[in-house]
Parts: structure tokens; sequence; C-alpha cells
């Protein structure tokens, strides 16, 4: 019997607080649990229908939607979480009580039992109880493996938006960059096309020299 209080103890582990405290005290209402957790879900959906018509009020509709089922599926994950918890509290504490009963049957020796029939009923009580300590054991393994898939999922979720987000920055940057480009490039042209212009202007050759002029010519004298 021991074994199956272990392993209940160590399945609560990973059940929320309010289960741990009330599995443990055995004190939990699960009706009260499972309608408190019903008003939550209605309550939920009531805010979504408001925030559905805000939204289409808006210019960014679709952020806006998107938005809302967001938390409104985390919300109700977290819901559906404490939901199975109540569920497996439940069904331990009838499997305990079980056991139990079965184990104070098997405590209490009838006098028309043999030795050897005494042996078979303490090997098949440990038996059961090493079966539904590693049920247990399994069940809050599993329950720990979908809470480390649900994380990496959500990681692996915020690193495509981040990529996605630097993708869309540098489709919006892409006509800056080319026109900085293009311009660097039209400058770079000009700057070859002046050069080529003063290397064919020191390369021309000089023109010759004017002839100097002719001598002037003596005054004739006057006739008389």
């Amino acid at each position: 019997m021991k074994n199956i209080v272990f392993a209940v103890l160590m399945s609560l582990g990973s059940l929320p607080v309010w289960a741990q405290s009330n599995a443990a005290a055995g004190i939990a209402d699960f009706e009260a649990e499972r309608s408190r957790l019903a008003a939550e879900r209605a309550a939920i959906e009531a805010r979504v229908e408001k925030e559905r018509a805000a939204c289409y009020q808006k210019f960014a509709v679709e952020d806006c939607l998107r938005d809302s089922r967001r938390r409104r599926r985390s919300e109700t994950d977290h819901i559906k979480r404490q939901e199975t918890a109540i569920n497996d509290i439940e069904r331990q504490r009838r499997g305990a009580a079980e056991l139990e009963k079965l184990d104070q049957k098997a405590a209490t020796r009838r006098p028309q039992d043999t030795p050897e029939k005494q042996d078979e009923s303490r090997q098949a009580q440990k038996d059961r109880e090493q079966r539904a300590a590693d049920h247990a054991a399994s069940r809050a393994a599993t329950a720990a493996e979908a809470d480390e898939r649900r994380r990496q999922l959500a990681a692996k979720q915020r690193a495509n938006a981040e990529d996605r987000a630097k993708a869309a920055q540098r489709r919006a940057e892409a006509p800056a960059e080319v026109e900085r480009f293009e311009s660097k490039q039209q400058k770079a042209a000009e700057r070859r096309a002046s050069r080529e212009r003063q290397n064919a202007d020191r390369s021309k050759p000089r023109g010759a020299p004017l002839p100097p002029p002719p001598p002037a010519s003596p005054a004739s004298s006057p006739s008389r």
C-alpha cells in the first residue's frame, strides 16, 4: 500500500497548487470545482464575443482577431489542465480506496486459509500495488512530456514569428537599399566620365604657332 500512496503523491507534483492541497487534505469538492471551471469557460466565451465585435471596428481586424483567439486558446488550455487534474485526483482516490479495502481484506487471515494461500494473497496484493504505482508514475511522466512538447512548440512558434517579422522588415527596406545602390553606381559612373574627359583634354596636341607678321615696306618719297 505504501507504493501506491507514494506514486499518487509523486503524480500530484504535476497538478495545480489548489489540486495538490485539496487532494492531500482529502477535502476536494470536485463538483464545485467543475462548476467553477464551467463558469470560467462561459466567461471566456462571452469576452471573446465582445472582443470579436470590437475587432471589426478597428483597422487591423485580422491582427486583433488573432490576438483574441490566442488568449482564448491559452485560457481554455489552462482550464482543461485543471479538469484533467480533477479527474486524475478522483481516479487516484478511488483506486487508493479500493486498494485499501483489498489490503485490509488480505490482512485478515481466515482460519481456512493455508499458509500457501496466504502467501499467494500477499503476493497478489503486492502485484496490484505495483501495477497501480507504475500506472500513476506513467501518467505523471506523460503529463510532464506533454508540457515539454507544448513549451517546445511555443518556442518554435515564437522563433517563426520573429523570422517572419525580420523577413517583412527586409522586404520593407529593400526599395531603399536598391535606391542607395543605384545612386552609388551613378555617382561612380559620373566620376569615371569626368576622369576620362580630363585625360582626353590633357592628351590633345597643341596647335602650331602663328607665323610672324611680314616686315613693313619703306615709305616711298613723294614725286615732284
